[in-house]
């Protein structure tokens, strides 16, 4: 079992960074699948960026050459470095990991762009 717990959310303009991270409570170096969704207001929840313990890194083609998501093994954190914010990039992001065939989420933190 892991627990997941996200911070770095706020309220930004577009054009702006912010960089969440998502802290577990075990190691993540056996973690194989780690990854950042997000849900903006009254839609599904998406795939944002994606990285196994192979590196092996995918993002979404919204956020592709704006993000990028890193994971520490030695910190056990999984980072995400969002650059230059749009408005639709409004959510809440929420981290998830699968061990052993379970999935686990985090509790989300919200992201706001808006001028």
């Amino acid at each position: 079992q892991v627990q997941l717990v996200e911070s770095g959310g706020g309220l930004v303009r577009p054009g702006e960074s912010l960089k969440l991270s998502c802290a577990a409570s075990r190691s993540i170096s056996t973690i194989y699948f780690m990854g950042w969704y997000r849900q903006p207001p009254d839609q599904a929840r998406e795939l944002v960026a994606s990285i196994t313990s192979g590196n092996n890194i995918k993002y979404a083609d919204s956020v592709r050459g704006r993000f990028t998501v890193s994971r520490d093994n030695a910190k056990n954190t999984m980072d995400l470095q969002m650059n230059s914010l749009k408005p639709e990039d409004t959510a809440v992001y929420y981290c998830r990991s699968i061990l052993n065939s379970r999935n686990f989420w985090g509790q989300g933190t919200q992201v706001t762009v808006s001028s």
